[in-house]
């Protein structure tokens, strides 16, 4: 492995210290003078028409400056805007977008209604409840596979069908034919909800220039655009600044509080804050799709896969938001990291009443996950062979194909990051009644980056001080996992900085060049590579610049510790201080913008799935030991494991704080998480009834980092943000399994669960 000087080490973020002692400023933390304050009327109901609006009594109200309904709405739709390709990966699909506020129905309990600002939080909350709104109940459907039956309630005019994928390979009936086993299961998994700290929350204004600047919490400052389309505004008339955002997971990819923070705005010609308030956040944003997938798994008598055959239908909720792309994620992943020659795998995302369903930590991978892993314990089970044995067995490498027909054209390491994890776990324990103990691993594979035909981009630019230091600008919003370190990091090994001599601006839709969302594990990839590309052009100039003061070849020279040097003759040297104005005096670009431009390819065949969905993907295992208590149902991880292929690590504590976090959030998504719906209204839209993992529900969660280098990212780095979650429900669910004698199939794995699995009385 090459040497490097900053690269794979820990150095601390820049932000670290601010945010241990409390003084970074969150969206909720700012205020201007003059501000009105925002609140936003929601509906009730998860199906209904609007009977009868009337907002008088809450404009006539003392203190309120405006009262706004989907009337007020210069274009009342969040239209999603698809490049060329994505819309034709979309082709056939029925996109319901959501009206920033609900004409003449609602389909969802939470859905916008009546926006009002007013002088004071409490004004703003007294004219909410004088807004008199009129609901008439419609039919509603609250099941995805009721949704499927042509005489449910439609949830929209066109059907519905919101979209359907289709995988094909191979012979399924002659694979079925040749297996020894069979095993099938359904596997089922609930709404849970991103739960993050800080709800959404803005603050906008219109400033000197007459721009609409809004300054929010979200992971895509391209959001700009939507409020710009729905106020049928320039697009260069809006402007997004990004801030330290409060925990994200997918779900501040959505739009969430912009279209109608910048609604307020544009009215009231005020500056406006809108903060959520912990209920609202629960039931108004996306929250991750529930599936139901039916799996039949077949294999000869000696462990080789020979044929998979998948059901998957995913609840989108209200409206279309990501479904259609979450479900493709679900289809190239549906086999799991396996080689099976025959493959037939159907997908379909419906219409619902229930909440809207959208980005979450994992997009559509961690699903299928529970189910092929499951499947694969189940086989195990039914031939008496070992599990890891098993998986060893069929597992990909370099050069097989997958279902899709996409040849992996790296290692992926699967075997050694599922014996590395089995071994973490230790010895096995004798356990004591009425205490079980069962352990199982888990493996996957997950994307990183977009799909192939999206042609994704994102630019960078990186330029010296006269001090010798460096910036670095990218619009890459930074979600607490250390995106903008990340780029400080690359730009100080190409530059022979250290750390602390770079900086990185962003967050401003205006003021730093585009490097898309912080979304799909794309960043590291696509900004990274940028900063790289533009580090790398301003080293060449540097290089050049230093080797005419040094009197020396550009080659001989080498930049490290902030210095340029002659190799081999350390006396030689002079600062980067020195070589910056050296550079500047000659005439020589002491900056660069530069671009990275992931590969494409062409969409995939919507019929058979075949064709290239993505460019590449992470590898990686969890194993799990868990404790059952037979006689109260209660199950406790007690140990854990995570071992990833990460191609090139860039800041290790980042690289671990991944796979630890990620750990966490499955073992909350396994055990306890549950939105709670009656026909669509949640009954736990609390933290008190929301159950999350707490520091005692954690066991010690140990980390194991590979670095084969053959990544995408720069210097061979491939994505970890949500890989690192992707095995965690399926480890779970196989270990307590394994502790039951029992195969168990549906989130959350409740005492109640576990009981009936035991064969107990509830």
């Amino acid at each position: 492995m090459p040497a490097y000087r900053v690269i794979g080490t820990s150095p601390a973020r820049a932000d670290a210290w601010e945010k241990v002692r409390g003084r970074p400023i969150y969206a909720g933390d700012l205020a201007v003078a003059g501000m009105l304050h925002g609140r936003i009327v929601r509906s009730p109901y998860a199906s209904a028409r609007i009977a009868r609006l009337d907002t008088r009594a809450a404009r006539a109200l003392p203190g309120v400056i405006a009262v706004l309904t989907a009337a007020d709405v210069p274009r009342n739709e969040l239209r999603m805007e698809l490049p060329g390709r994505m819309a034709e990966a979309t082709a056939g699909a029925v996109l319901a977008t959501q009206p920033a506020l609900a004409a003449d129905r609602v389909r969802f309990q939470g859905e916008p209604v009546v926006a009002i600002a007013a002088e004071t939080p409490e004004i703003a909350a007294g004219a909410a409840d004088l807004v008199e709104v009129e609901y008439e109940e419609l039919p509603g459907v609250y099941d995805p596979l009721a949704a499927l039956d042509p005489s449910a309630p439609r949830v929209h005019d066109g059907g519905n069908v919101l979209r359907r994928w289709h995988l094909r390979t191979g012979d399924v009936a002659r694979g079925f034919s040749e297996a020894a086993v069979v095993v099938e299961h359904t596997y089922r998994t609930p709404f849970v909800d991103h739960v993050y700290l800080e709800t959404e929350t803005g603050l906008g204004w219109i400033d000197a220039e007459g721009v609409l600047v809004l300054r929010v919490s979200t992971q895509v400052l391209e959001h700009y655009r939507d409020v710009a389309e729905i106020l049928q505004l320039p697009h260069g008339r809006v402007r997004l600044e990004g801030t330290y955002l409060g925990g994200g997971f997918g779900g501040k990819e959505d739009v969430t509080v912009e279209c109608l923070l910048g609604l307020l705005v544009w009215k009231t010609r005020r500056p406006v804050q809108l903060v959520f308030s912990r209920e609202e956040s629960f039931i108004g944003h996306g929250k991750r799709h529930p599936y139901v997938m039916r799996y039949r798994t077949g294999a000869t008598r000696d462990g080789t896969l020979t044929a998979v055959e998948a059901e998957l239908v995913s609840d989108s909720g209200a409206y279309a938001a990501l479904s259609p792309w979450v479900l493709l994620y679900s289809l190239v992943t549906a086999t799991g990291p396996y080689r099976v020659p025959h493959v037939k795998v159907d997908a379909t995302t419906v219409y619902t009443n229930n909440p809207v369903a959208s980005a979450y930590r994992c997009f559509g991978s961690i699903q299928t996950c529970l189910a092929y892993e499951g499947q694969m314990d189940a086989l195990a089970a039914t031939l008496a062979m070992d599990s890891l044995a098993l998986r060893e067995k069929n597992f990909l490498r370099k050069g097989d194909a997958l279902a899709t027909g996409q040849v992996l054209e790296t290692e992926p390491r699967l075997s050694e990051t599922m014996r590395r994890a089995w071994a973490g776990l230790g010895e096995p324990r004798s356990p004591r009644r009425p205490t079980r103990i069962g352990r199982a691993v888990a493996a996957s594979f997950t994307p990183y980056g977009r799909m192939c035909w999206t042609r994704d981009s994102a630019s960078a630019w990186v330029g010296m001080e006269l001090d010798g230091t460096a910036v670095v600008r990218c619009a890459a919003p930074d979600v607490g996992g250390g995106q903008t370190s990340s780029l400080c990091a690359i730009t100080a090994e190409v530059l022979g900085l250290d750390v602390a001599q770079v900086v990185a601006v962003g967050r401003d839709s205006h003021f730093t060049p585009r490097a898309g969302t912080t979304t799909a594990t794309r960043q590291l990839l696509m900004s990274g590579n940028a900063v790289l590309n533009a580090a790398r052009e301003v080293r060449h100039h540097l290089l050049a610049a230093a080797a005419a003061l040094l009197e020396a070849a550009p080659g001989d020279v080498e930049l490290a510790d902030g210095h340029a040097f002659v190799r081999g003759a350390p006396g030689r040297a002079l600062t980067m201080a020195s070589v910056v104005k050296g550079a500047i005096a000659e005439g020589r670009p002491v900056q660069a913008l530069e671009k990275y431009d992931a590969p494409s390819a062409p969409t995939i065949d919507p019929l058979t799935g075949q064709g290239k969905a993505f460019n590449d993907y992470t590898f990686g295992t969890h194993a799990i030991e868990v404790e059952v208590d037979e006689e109260t149902g209660r199950t406790r991880v007690s140990r854990f494991v995570a071992c990833f292929d990460a191609g090139r690590v860039i800041n290790r504590a980042s690289a671990e704080g991944q796979l630890e976090g990620g750990a966490v959030q499955g073992l909350g998504y396994a055990l306890m998480e549950e939105i709670a719906l009656e026909n669509g209204v949640s009954k736990n839209p609390h933290l008190v009834d929301y159950r999350i993992p707490t520091s005692l529900d954690v066991p010690p969660i140990e980390t194991l980092l590979l670095e084969s280098g053959d990544g995408l990212g720069p210097f061979g780095a491939k994505g970890l943000g949500e890989p690192a979650m992707t095995p965690s429900i399926a480890a779970v669910a196989n270990a307590v399994s394994s502790a039951v004698g029992a195969r168990v199939t549906q989130l959350p794995i409740t005492a109640e669960r576990v009981r009936a699995a035991l064969g107990s009385p509830a």
